[in-house]
């Protein structure tokens, strides 16, 4: 009897499932069972890094939609990250598409403070 396939929680060529499987290498800052938290290559302030889903979602709408329990658990990652590097302040910052400045659509979560920030995109 056939049995129905799980459907994948990874994307073949999807750099961030890469670190999440260890395969790419990161800083990895924090994580836990259901996402991972790790330092932008290219950081715009002096605390600047990227929370990810181990799940793949396309973006943040997705996610939300699929899973909100999960991007509940990336939140509260990002905060722990915000606590233990600025004391907690920070600012969350999700692009949706490449016109919003998405560049790698699993989605992500840029956590950004360390600094006084004032209005400048992520």
């Amino acid at each position: 009897m056939p049995t129905t396939a799980e459907p994948s929680l990874t994307a073949p060529d999807c750099v961030f499932c890469g670190i999440v499987a260890g395969e790419v290498p990161a800083t990895v800052v924090a994580s836990d069972e259901r996402a991972l938290a790790f330092r932008d290559i290219e950081p715009k302030a002096p605390l600047h890094v990227l929370v990810v889903p181990r799940d793949h979602h396309a973006d943040v709408a997705q996610l939300a939609a699929a899973d909100p329990e999960l991007l509940a658990a990336m939140v509260g990652l990002a905060e722990q990250v915000a606590s233990d590097e600025s004391g907690g302040q920070f600012r969350l910052v999700f692009n949706t598409g490449p016109t919003a400045g998405q560049s790698v659509f699993h989605v992500h979560g840029h956590v950004i403070g360390g600094t006084g920030l004032g209005w400048s995109p992520a």
